[in-house]
């Protein structure tokens, strides 16, 4: 059976606008429309849970800086033999190099000592965080598919078009001189199914306690992103000889269960994710 052959077709270009002497990427339209989606979904529920949609909002104003600052300063760190020669360089996010771990680090000290400056329950904001966040990481890896990155070893025409795909994600996956296999495919579907999955289950009376949705998406984003990164020929390495969001991907999965194991085995009572805030219950009785 022969092969279809397909038309030769540019790369897409990842620029989206020129605005006089500025460049719009995609790949920062992409990032910006995934963080809208997410806020404005985690604003939804947190008003279901008792969360203030204005705390939230401030909430993002310092997670969001600290979160960009954090993946680049990440991806930097493990890339520093070559942005100590190009020192200009270090401040382009535009063209990516930004890593997700680096981002959730960044992000999730802030929302803790938000929450605490809030008297919000830290665990309950995390819950209502989680599965926006995951889809926004879902929206955000065809910024890397606008970029060329984040991509596989090499592989062959027909191996990609029997995944049917667009022919313009094909042609997009043709990286110097060799297709390639489309791992930011690969992470975006399975966040966007750890969101559906999410999202699903998350509402069932009984099912969680506060905290534990938050940790089912560490658990399936981890488990997910160590074979998905083990695909990748630009992983960030640690001495040459480990993968670093492989290694990242084992602590957190590891920690998260633990950590879902001890808390439900603690004598003291946890409260269930749909009891919301209790602080805001408590606002709401004073009244």
């Amino acid at each position: 059976m022969g092969v279809i052959l397909l038309p030769i077709i540019a790369a897409l270009n990842p620029i989206a606008v020129h605005l006089g002497p500025i460049q719009v990427h995609w790949y920062g339209v992409i990032i910006a429309t995934g963080v809208i989606i997410a806020v404005l979904l985690a604003v939804r529920e947190g008003n279901r849970r008792g969360i203030k949609a204005d705390d939230i909002y401030d909430m993002i104003l310092w997670a969001l800086p600290a979160a960009l600052i954090a993946a680049r300063l990440y991806y930097v760190i493990f890339e520093w033999k070559y942005y100590a020669k190009n020192p200009g360089e270090i401040i382009a996010i535009w063209d990516g190099g930004i890593a997700i771990y680096g981002s959730l680090i960044g992000a999730g000290i802030v929302v803790y000592l938000f929450c605490r400056s809030r008297f919000i329950p830290t665990w309950l904001m995390l819950d209502v965080a989680a599965p926006t966040v995951i889809l926004g990481q879902a929206i955000g890896r065809w910024g890397n598919f606008m970029n060329q990155e984040a991509f596989g070893q090499i592989t062959s025409l027909s191996f990609l078009q029997g995944l049917h795909l667009p022919d313009w994600v094909i042609q997009q996956m043709l990286i110097t001189g060799s297709y390639r296999q489309p791992t930011f495919l690969y992470e975006s579907t399975w966040d966007l199914l750890g969101f559906v999955v999410l999202m699903s289950l998350r509402h069932y009376p009984g099912l969680f306690k506060q905290g534990e949705v938050f940790l089912s998406y560490v658990l399936w984003y981890s488990f997910g992103r160590f074979f998905i990164e083990g695909m990748r020929t630009d992983s960030l390495w640690l001495f040459h000889l480990l993968r670093i969001s492989q290694v990242l991907s084992i602590v957190l999965f590891v920690g998260a269960l633990a950590i879902m194991i001890y808390r439900r085995r603690r004598s003291a009572p946890l409260p269930a994710y749909l009891d919301g805030n209790p602080f805001q219950k408590q606002t709401n009785l004073s009244k």
